[in-house]
């Protein structure tokens, strides 16, 4: 297992926003693909989402994933310690691609395939799950059989249960989870932060950062106004937008950032902002002085989630190999490598246990697992549905500068 903290985010942000006016090969065919009566113009029903599966016969499956997303050996960067696990154990032969560096990019890659009933090449992906929102809302994704996955019914975190777009995580399993919460220089601040309000301090003017994506950076921003993010409303949305357009025009926010925020914090530059957990964790290792909070109105809970697309040719091989990583032991060390929020909690104490301390004291990171008193505040967003999307994308890329 690996127990130095690793941050697995590649250079373009993964949880990075769909542009839906101007730009970008999702927001295209996003657009392009809702018709009247809400109905996507593109939809595949149930019935017609399954291929003949072979994998009974061909023993093999695609996994599509993004870079530095699972463990590595540390003396062998081409082999992956839990996959190749999971191929001795099964004979399944797994061809794993990181081939996903940005949801927009990849949607627009697969999408073509997808809305013309055809296969795709792969079994198996992860993307943000506001993204799989849209995959499911499609139908372009296959419904799990459940009774093959006993490992996700038994250890599936109850928190990331059954998200707005997918009750009961019919269509989707978490990967991974995060936290967007806060990130702030203890040291230099002076004092703790508690509250998204206090990021409006007068003495932070000019030195806190907000996320640029819309899908990023909503939700916090609305808990910080006591909304419940489960159910949210344009206006929620609206009045968090007028709040943020005057700390814009005052020069209270200095910018709005990607991942590019780790850059600031780190130099000075910026004293605190929006951040996500994982990003922390590897922050901390250089600076023990950054802490991630977990505002006291609430942070929200996001995951990148694993689905089946339509047409899969290897869907009973994909689901064993899901339900192989939510095997306790599996997703521990998992956990140790990738750093993130783990969807399965009981991996806690299977790193509780180890003789090594490095790996013993992540099982006491509240960033990896959530201790009670964080688990209260976490909630997941309502998604953005298509028809809210246009409107209020553009009022917020106009405040952000997009």
């Amino acid at each position: 297992m690996r127990a130095t903290p690793r941050n697995p985010k590649p250079s373009l942000p993964r949880r990075s926003l769909i542009r839906a006016l101007g730009g970008g090969a999702a927001a295209a065919a996003v657009g392009a693909l809702a018709s009247g009566c809400g109905v996507p113009a593109a939809y595949v029903a149930p019935g017609d989402r399954a291929a003949t599966d072979r994998s009974g016969s061909d023993k093999r499956l695609v996994f599509a994933n993004w870079p530095l997303y699972i463990d590595v050996d540390d003396d062998d960067p081409s082999k992956r310690p839990t996959l190749d696990a999971f191929q001795r154990q099964t004979g399944i032969d797994v061809k794993y691609t990181e081939e996903i560096n940005d949801n927009d990019e990849f949607f627009g890659k697969i999408s073509p395939s997808l809305m013309n009933h055809q296969k795709t090449g792969r079994d198996l992906i992860v993307i943000s799950d506001w993204m799989c929102a849209k995959f499911v809302t499609l139908g372009w994704v296959q419904e799990m059989d459940r009774a093959r996955q006993p490992h996700v019914t038994k250890y599936l975190d109850p928190l990331l249960r059954s998200p707005h777009f997918d009750p009961g995580r019919k269509y989707t399993v978490p990967w991974q989870s995060g936290i967007t919460g806060i990130a702030y220089n203890k040291r230099r601040v002076g004092r703790e932060i508690k509250h998204v309000s206090d990021l409006w301090a007068a003495d932070l003017k000019g030195k806190v950062t907000l996320l640029s994506g819309l899908d990023e950076s909503f939700a916090l921003l609305m808990q910080g106004n006591g909304v419940d993010i489960t159910r949210w409303t344009p206006d929620d949305f609206h009045h968090v937008c007028d709040q943020v357009e005057k700390l814009v025009k005052s020069h209270h926010i200095r910018r709005f950032t990607g991942n590019d925020y780790i850059k600031d914090l780190s130099s000075g530059d910026v004293l605190a902002c929006q951040a996500y957990s994982g990003d922390v964790i590897q922050l901390q290792a250089d600076d023990p002085d950054i802490e991630f909070v977990v505002p006291e109105e609430g942070g929200e809970l996001w995951a990148e989630s694993l689905m089946i697309p339509n047409l899969a040719d290897h869907k009973r091989n994909a689901e064993r190999l899901i339900d192989f990583y939510y095997r306790p032991e599996v997703a521990a060390e998992l956990a140790t490598w990738v750093n993130y929020v783990s969807p399965v909690p009981a991996a806690r104490e299977i790193l509780a246990d180890s003789k090594d301390k490095d790996t013993a004291a992540l099982a006491e990171d509240p960033l990896i697992f959530p201790d009670d008193t964080m688990r209260a505040r976490l909630a997941i967003a309502r998604d953005i549905t298509s028809k809210e999307r246009p409107e209020l994308a553009k009022r917020w890329n106009a405040i952000a500068g997009l």
